[in-house]
């Protein structure tokens, strides 16, 4: 039996939940989803891959519980169980001491639901919890000189919420966090077909709608076309409608113009130095959020600065986390900062 877990990194995110394990890299990535049982919700019958199989599965006497939504805890039962599943499937549970945790949470989180987070967290098994902001951990993950006196810009876009920040000198200077993210464009999306079409659809056909049809950018051209089949409001009855990649792109406008605001917002209150640095090396992003279609080429043209893609937007994150749990010296000077001192 080890005695002592690994170090690991756990980035617990509104969709997604992945871990980091120090000196095995990634070895959970998995939706942040538990199926409860409806009248004991502490009781849990799946998790992750599992649960989102049994979504729209289930009988009454179990439902579905998402719970992180908008980049905080919603549901504290439902987190504590999930980092729980994650943690022991990514460590195991015979160590006879518990592993340190490397948590990320959003920028410029209030001191409530980041006490939320570390219990948590700590609840689940964690010796001891440390906090390190999305978009430093992306920005590290990213590859940009982050430890340098070189101000970089990075936008991570997920699932629930969207954070901008600008970090220099291992750190992070100017940041926003806003809850517009990639669920919200699912709900844009679910809206404009009620309103126009009186259909109803799901989430999970929203995203594919998404995915297939919506872009940030007006639509030129020939327009794709696909057939949606939802619940009709006024005749109670499933029925099939067009939607079309214009109509897409009307739906996803408003999370979108959102996102340019908050860069907007950070590029104002950036001090010149940096923003000058800005303007020279682009603004990168990342998140699974971040590979809608154009919405790269809508910021920068909004903007009028260069926009980058990260090589791998969706594990920039996690990757950046992984490269602190796998360096001491960097850990140590997170757990240092003031975003781990206990108030």
């Amino acid at each position: 039996m080890a005695f002592r877990a690994p170090d690991i990194a756990i980035d617990l995110g509104t969709d997604n939940t992945m871990v980091y394990v120090r000196g095995k890299g990634i070895v959970v990535n998995e939706p942040t989803i538990c199926v409860v049982e409806t009248r004991n919700r502490r009781s849990v019958r799946a998790v992750g891959d599992e649960a989102r199989y049994l979504m729209g599965r289930t009988k009454d006497t179990m439902k579905a519980v998402l719970p992180i939504k908008d980049g905080i805890i919603a549901d504290f039962d439902a987190a504590e169980v999930l980092i729980r599943y994650f943690m022991r499937k990514a460590v195991g549970s015979s160590h006879l001491f518990k592993p340190r945790v490397l948590v990320s949470i959003p920028a410029g989180l209030d001191e409530v639901p980041r006490k939320a987070f570390r219990e948590a967290v700590s609840v689940a098994g964690a010796k001891e919890v440390i906090f390190v902001e999305k978009p430093l951990a992306a920005a590290i993950g990213s590859g940009l000189p982050v430890y340098d006196p070189i101000g970089s810009m990075v936008v991570d876009i997920g699932g629930g919420t969207t954070d901008t920040a600008v970090v220099s000198m291992g750190g992070v200077v100017v940041a926003q966090s806003v809850r517009v993210g990639g669920q919200k464009m699912d709900q844009a999306i679910i809206a404009y077909l009620k309103k126009n079409s009186s259909i109803l659809i799901g989430e999970s056909t929203a995203e594919e709608l998404k995915k297939d049809l919506a872009g940030a950018m007006p639509v030129t051209g020939a327009n794709t076309v696909a057939h949606v089949r939802g619940f009709d409001l006024l005749s109670a009855r499933v029925m099939d409608v067009e939607f079309t990649a214009a109509q897409a792109h009307d739906a996803v406008t408003e999370p979108c113009m959102a996102i340019v605001a908050s860069i907007r917002w950070v590029l104002e209150r950036t001090p010149p130095e940096l923003a000058a640095d800005v303007m020279r090396s682009g603004i990168h992003l990342t998140g699974s959020g971040s590979q809608l279609l154009g919405l790269d080429r809508l910021i920068a043209t909004q903007l009028g600065i260069p926009v980058l893609m990260a090589k791998e937007p969706g594990d920039a994150t996690i990757l950046g986390m992984g490269y602190l749990v796998e360096n001491h010296d960097l850990l140590a000077a997170v757990q240092a900062s003031s975003l781990n001192q206990n108030r």
